[in-house]
């Protein structure tokens, strides 16, 4: 019998792999991806002190009325954009990219240049 791979399984383990050397501080706050099949997410967290800082996804009111008619890696270039442009209202400048066990192809990627595009260094 043939065993089939839980690719979402393979994707938690990488992402505990991460998350032992990656974390995020007050200076440097940790950019989380969450990508679904329809839609992706996308947060600034501080680890120390536990708190979301900014977030941004597709499933917003006014976001997911802009990107209803994009392609999904389009959708995700605009997230990274709008995620960049709040975090530097927050006046956060510099994060530590934290892919979530994805690879860093397709919308993760384009999620990661649209935020560079907006003026978040990472």
């Amino acid at each position: 019998m043939i065993n089939k791979i839980n690719k979402n399984n393979e994707r938690v383990k990488r992402h505990i792999r991460l998350r032992h050397h990656l974390s995020g501080t007050s200076e440097r706050p940790r950019f989380c991806v969450y990508k679904s099949l329809n839609h992706i997410y996308a947060q600034i967290i501080d680890d120390e002190s536990k708190t979301t800082l900014v977030a941004c996804s597709t499933t917003q009111k006014d976001i997911k009325e802009k990107v209803k008619d994009m392609t999904n890696k389009e959708q995700a270039r605009y997230v990274g954009e709008q995620i960049g442009k709040l975090a530097l209202k927050k006046k956060i400048k510099t994060v530590v990219f934290d892919r979530g066990g994805y690879l860093y192809t397709g919308r993760v990627k384009e999620l990661a240049d649209g935020a560079r595009a907006a003026g978040l260094e990472f």
